[in-house]
């Protein structure tokens, strides 16, 4: 078992949640898919390995990814959330073109030891953020000129 079982299983245990045969299908396709992923895409490929899991039950998989630090919901704005891992996996920003939809993963110390002192400026003790930078990737930009 890997760690990230091992967390959820712990996660479920602690709560008295049932450890299903579904919700460890669900846990696996995420784990296995690097990237962001909207619940109904995770849904289909759900399905394709077991037709009987309904939408439902990965949107509620989903929420308890979340409750158990294995996983983030990112919204990019164009009205589809997305899941993202978290556990282990560093923290980055977004660069997201406003003309494709095209996101880059950014990690930037600079940027993050800056977060920090303007958080530490107002008085915040950062415990999270999220930084989503929109503008035209390349191909957009030349496309709109």
């Amino acid at each position: 078992m890997n760690e990230e079982q091992n967390i959820f299983h712990k996660y479920l245990e602690k709560h008295d949640l049932r450890d299903t045969l579904q919700r460890e299908l669900i846990l696996q396709i995420f784990l296995r898919r690097e990237g962001h992923i909207s619940a109904e895409q995770l849904y289909d490929l759900v399905k394709k390995r077991d037709p009987s899991i309904g939408q439902a039950t990965v949107y509620r998989a989903l929420k308890l990814l979340i409750e158990a630090g294995l996983a983030r919901e990112i919204d990019f704005g164009d009205g589809v959330i997305r899941y993202e891992h978290k556990y282990n996996h560093p923290h980055h920003d977004h660069l997201i073109c406003r003309g494709c939809g095209k996101t880059l993963e950014v990690v930037d110390s600079v940027i993050e030891k800056l977060q920090k002192r303007v958080a530490e400026s107002y008085g915040f003790e950062l415990t999270d953020h999220e930084m989503y930078l929109y503008g035209y990737c390349e191909n957009c930009r030349q496309k709109r000129q």
